[in-house]
């Protein structure tokens, strides 16, 4: 089945945002005492907020915590993470990226973005990429983080395609593998090239041209 759609996971593909992550979990995490770092922060990659709130947790040792703490302090995070993310400007999306973009689109490919975050949209606007994509799915319109392929399912049917007739750009493993488990073609970019599942490999956002033609 011919590809006519392509969709992008947001964070580690066309912008990166993981710097925001890390301080604004860090913060909350110091609040409760709770030793966060790096290698920490990386198992939290597309992982769901409250799943990494989780896996941060696992080191609390304090009073022990109803849903409702949880809650408080995810929400919490995602306030921190927001005010990072407001230092965000259109120079934070490179030159390959927005030509890339662009000429896809021109070659007739519907564009979407496919990303468990609830601020998705929220970050398009701050960097201006919001009017290249046809359809955005993100952690608004879901209730299953990936691996499940949920949210890409939703942007491909936001675009009016079967899900074989898509490809998904991702630089995580449970990205790709909800691709794939989604029966769309998976494009591996950043850490997921080492990934055996990934169809595709880019060493480049615009090596997309020699594959999408």
């Amino acid at each position: 089945m011919a590809t006519k759609g392509i969709i992008f996971d947001l964070d580690g593909v066309l912008v990166f945002t993981d710097r925001y992550h890390y301080l604004a979990w860090k913060e909350m995490a110091d609040g409760i005492g709770v030793y966060f770092d790096e290698i920490i922060n990386n198992r939290l990659r597309g992982v769901s907020r409250m799943a990494s709130l989780e896996i941060i947790l696992e080191r609390y040792e304090g009073a022990p915590l109803s849903d409702e703490d949880k809650a408080k302090l995810a929400e919490k995070k995602n306030g921190l993470y927001v005010e990072y993310l407001k230092e965000m400007t259109p120079a934070d999306v490179t030159d390959e990226v927005r030509d890339t973009l662009r000429e896809l689109r021109k070659r007739g490919y519907k564009l979407a973005i496919g990303s468990s975050s609830k601020n998705a949209k929220f970050i398009l606007g701050r960097v201006d990429l919001t009017s290249y994509f046809d359809a955005i799915s993100d952690g608004t319109n879901i209730v299953r983080s990936k691996p499940d392929p949920e949210v890409f399912i939703k942007a491909s049917e936001f675009l009016g395609l079967e899900p074989g007739e898509c490809a998904v750009i991702e630089d995580a493993f449970a990205g790709i593998d909800a691709a794939k488990d989604g029966g769309m073609t998976g494009v591996a970019i950043g850490d997921a090239v080492k990934y055996e599942r990934a169809d595709y490999r880019l060493n480049t956002f615009s090596d997309l041209l020699g594959i999408f033609r």
